[in-house]
């Protein structure tokens, strides 16, 4: 799977009952042959994923293709990715808002 498969993907992995009542936007910012720019919304117990960045996002994330799918895989600890400056991630208290329903935990 790639970093865009994965993104493109993510609808399909949040169960609507698990959004409902929630409002965000997710931007991601992915460098490399298997990345792009992304937004990700979630609004009223409906997840989109739409290439570009739209919207005022609540949380951006930025990084590699490859730095983000092992961040994604567990090959590498999201916590030191971010530390260590490969991954970055503004309003990271937003990200661990939705980090389990993204299925990123």
């Amino acid at each position: 799977m790639t970093a865009r498969e994965f993104i493109l993907n993510l609808p399909n992995r949040v169960r609507p009952e698990a959004i409902e009542g929630m409002a965000t936007v997710f931007h991601f910012d992915i460098d490399g042959p298997d990345g792009g720019k992304y937004t990700v919304s979630i609004q009223d117990g409906t997840c989109s994923t739409e290439e570009g960045l739209t919207g005022e996002a609540r949380c951006s994330v930025a990084g590699t293709a490859e730095n983000f799918m092992d961040v994604i895989s567990g090959k590498t600890n999201a916590m030191m990715a971010v530390l260590m400056g490969k991954v970055k991630i503004t309003n990271q208290g937003e990200m661990l808002k939705y980090a389990k329903i993204f299925g990123l935990l």
